[in-house]
This record gives C-alpha cells, structure tokens and sequence, in this order.
C-alpha cells in the first residue's frame, strides 16, 4: 500500500499530528507531503480543494480515495490493519466515544490553547471555560488508564488510535505547563517520550515559519 498524506504546518497543525502520529508510530508506509499555511503554494494546492476536497488539511491519499477528516482517516486505516483500535471490545468503544467526544468537543482549549509544539507559554491560572475542558481531559484520560490501561503506557496499554487522537493535547499540556494529576503526568509523559511523538518535535523546531496569530502572545493579547 502507498498512502500519500498531505499535512500543514507541524509546529501548528493538530489535526495533520493526528494521522501522520498513526501512521508513522504504526510503521506504516507513507509519503508526507507539507503544505505551509498562509502561502501561496496552501492557497493554489489545498485552499483552492485542487488537492484537498475541503480545502484543508489533512488528506490521506490511497490511490484514486482521499480522505479528508482525522477521524476518518483513523478509521479508513483501521479497516486495512488491525490493532490500531484496541483489540478488547469494551476498550474499543470508550477508545472510539473518547476520540469522537474529543474531534466535537473541547472547543475553549483548542482556542485558547492552540497547539505551539516548539513554545513554553505556562499559563497560571487557565480562564474557566479552559479549565472545565482540562478537567473533564483528565477525567477522560483517567478512566481509559484505569480501566483499560494495564497492557501498557498509554490510554488503551498499547499505542493506538486514541493515543494520536489525544496527542495534540499532550501537547497543549507540555507548552502551557497544565497541572496534571500524577496518572495524567505519567501518560503526558510517556507520550512525550515516544520516538515519533520526538520526531514530529524536531521536525516543528526545524520549520522557520512563524505565524504570528498562532502565537500565545497573540492569543492572550486578545484575552485582555
């Protein structure tokens, strides 16, 4: 199989994290195409829906199929290898109701934290609506490592699905100093540690593209 997987930015870019995360932690074959944001070149290629049918990114390219949403991309995989979901059924479907709960839900954190992997920005005191978010993350995250997580480091025991879906929060968390709980801290930190989750961070320290409203300064400018 040769997948082609079209992403933005890595320093910015959470849900292109998503699917590159699955694929390259899984060993699957892939080539990555990055299309910078605001350039030209995002403009004609995927702005435009030349490359992307809805004009964003990520794109995963199987042939003569595109998948155009994170999620479906997951589950597009999981259909052509087995193990990315967890393999008890119980598991599975806290690990798919978690990872649906997270693509519609969680909409203070994205805006007021928006995933900065080469930045430290730590926030003291998160405004409310941002802090219910974190509160109901870890809650979230709690409950998959108790219940499901004996098989291993992460949500599910082993890496899966749901690992890549949170990813981008690890993130969010590591750049805005979140205070975890000691089972949340132990995840953050074991995903922090995995080599493709170091990967994508060398690769976002490496990219010389600032975008100024993706900044935290930015962001909290805003909130004063």
């Amino acid at each position: 199989m040769a997948y082609t997987l079209l992403i933005g930015n890595k320093n910015y870019s959470s849900w292109s994290l998503r699917p590159w995360l699955l694929l390259h932690a899984s060993g699957i074959a892939f080539a990555e195409e990055k299309h910078l944001f605001e350039t030209p070149e995002f403009a004609a290629e995927i702005s435009s829906r030349k490359r992307s049918p809805n004009g964003r990114v990520p794109v995963l390219v199987d042939g003569d199929v595109k998948v155009w949403d994170s999620l479906a991309i997951a589950e597009y995989l999981a259909e052509r290898h087995p193990g990315l979901w967890p393999a008890d059924a119980a598991a599975r479907a806290h690990a798919r109701s978690a990872c649906a709960e997270m693509h519609s839900s969680f909409g203070a954190l994205r805006n007021w934290m928006p995933m900065n992997v080469r930045r430290s920005y730590p926030v003291a005191t998160p405004r409310e609506d941002v802090q219910k978010d974190i509160d109901r993350m870890q809650a979230l995250w709690t409950e998959a490592r108790s219940r499901f997580g004996a098989g291993g480091p992460y949500l599910y025991g082993t890496f899966s699905n749901a690992d890549a879906y949170f990813a981008p929060v690890v993130f969010r968390f590591n750049t805005y100093g979140v205070k975890c709980s000691p089972v949340v801290a132990s995840y953050v930190k074991a995903m922090l540690a995995h080599p493709s989750m170091q990967q994508w961070i060398a690769d976002s320290r490496a990219e010389p593209q600032v975008v100024d409203h993706e900044e935290p300064e930015f962001i909290y400018e805003k909130q004063a």
